[in-house]
């Protein structure tokens, strides 16, 4: 081989490894990093920020990082919301709190030295950590009349409180890295709310109306990153054939309309059948998280043409007859799914567990822990599905520099023609 087809090949290699800005894109169905298809085998700690704004305790983010990239996990969910109550990032609308605010820093940081990305979530639909209850409270302390936690998504004092938010965290300078959040490449994409709901109004014109605004909000600031809506996957009236699919919600959410919108980059999907379907057997049970991810597979490629990340998923020991083998099967059968679709080139980018932690977090446990020190089983699980994720991006990034390798050598044979 001649000398300048090595060089030409090994000036490809490192462009592959090293080059682009580090910013995760889409391209059609595929999560993209430096032009190559990304996938995500990641994992949920709502916790970080919060444990993080003490100093004493950053160890442990530390650890749960480090553990997660010794199993090749690459991408962590996390909250950037702490709405009131104890603690809080923000105690009241713009009104923060830097000692949490650095414990996010920390966070982001610590991703970064790991090389885990981050997905980071706006605010809650829940009580926890505030959620949209808090911010409905402080508009009626700001003299209005909501009639009930729905109107997060309709009142607008509430929604320039959370665009406030969203400005706040999107705009903050991280202490530790002395990067913009908006500019942090470790940051893989934002979440506009986790699981948001609205039974108030089933028909999901509310909540569309909603993501659409705050979707264009985030884009208006921050271009460089993606954007989700933190949905679990609810079909709606846009789709009355996909809605039998349901396992018994009406919660004004629409998978296909809601994702959809222009400003959201790809589309989400939550799976718990031990809760949703908690009467039923654990064969019933795998038998609709088989459909309720092919289903959801197929309407991303045909229907919505973005990649989907499974970003929730999960069995409890608490559930009564829990057994390791049950939640290992489970594991696999979502990990199966999205090696099956990512092999072909499909729109399944991902999945993330629920929820890891590490060694001293009793308190944290909530039946769906993982603490891979002590889940031996689980924890070969995760690891083999990172390995089987690695090998088909690096079989994709090689396709794609034989490609370019072609294309540079059939123009240097047209210079020396001429």
């Amino acid at each position: 081989m001649k000398l300048w087809v090595l060089v030409l090949l090994l000036a490809i290699f490192i462009h592959g490894v090293a080059g682009g800005d580090g910013f995760v894109r889409t391209g059609r169905t595929r999560f993209l990093l430096n032009g190559s298809p990304y996938y995500a085998n990641g994992f949920n700690a709502y916790w970080l920020m919060y444990v993080a704004s003490d100093p004493s305790q950053r160890s442990k983010v530390s650890s749960v990082f480090r553990e997660a990239s010794s199993h090749g996990l690459t991408v962590a969910r996390t909250w950037a919301f702490s709405d009131g109550g104890y603690r809080p990032l923000q105690y009241s609308p713009g009104n923060y709190n830097e000692q949490m605010f650095q414990g996010m820093d920390f966070v982001v940081a610590e991703a970064r030295r790991f090389g885990i990305k981050l997905i980071l979530s706006l605010v809650n639909n829940y009580e926890n950590f505030g959620g949209k209850k808090q911010y409905v409270n402080w508009a009626r302390s700001k003299g209005q009349y909501p009639n009930s936690d729905d109107d997060f998504f309709r009142n607008q004092v509430v929604k320039e409180f959370y665009k406030n938010h969203i400005r706040t965290v999107l705009n903050r300078y991280n202490s530790f890295t002395k990067i913009h959040y908006k500019d942090d490449p470790t940051i893989m994409a934002w979440e506009l709310m986790n699981e948001p709901r609205c039974t108030s109004d089933p028909s999901g014109r509310t909540i569309q109306a909603w993501i659409m605004e705050m979707a264009s909000f985030v884009k208006s600031i921050d271009r460089n990153h993606l954007l989700e809506a933190g949905l679990e996957g609810f079909y709606g009236h846009s789709s009355p054939q996909r809605m039998r699919l349901n396992p018994g919600f009406n919660i004004g959410t629409d998978f296909i309309a809601n994702n959809r919108i222009p400003g959201i980059d790809f589309a989400t999907l939550h799976s718990y059948p031990d809760q949703w379907l908690s009467s039923s057997n654990d064969q019933y049970q795998l038998s609709f998280l088989n459909n309720w991810i092919s289903t959801h597979i197929q309407d991303a490629e045909s229907i919505l043409r973005k990649p989907i990340l499974l970003t929730e998923f999960g069995k409890s020991w608490k559930v009564p007859g829990y057994s390791t083998n049950e939640r290992d099967l489970l594991f696999n059968t979502v990990y199966y799914k999205i090696y099956a679709s990512a092999r072909r080139g499909g729109a399944a980018a991902g999945g993330l567990f629920w929820q890891l932690l590490t060694e001293g977090m009793d308190s944290f446990r909530d039946g769906y822990e993982i603490i891979l020190s002590q889940n031996p089983s689980t924890a070969n699980v995760i690891t083999q599905q990172s390995r089987r994720l690695y090998q088909i991006r690096r079989i994709f990034a090689r396709m794609r520099n034989i490609e370019r390798w072609k294309r540079a050598r059939a123009a240097r044979g047209k210079r020396i023609g001429n």
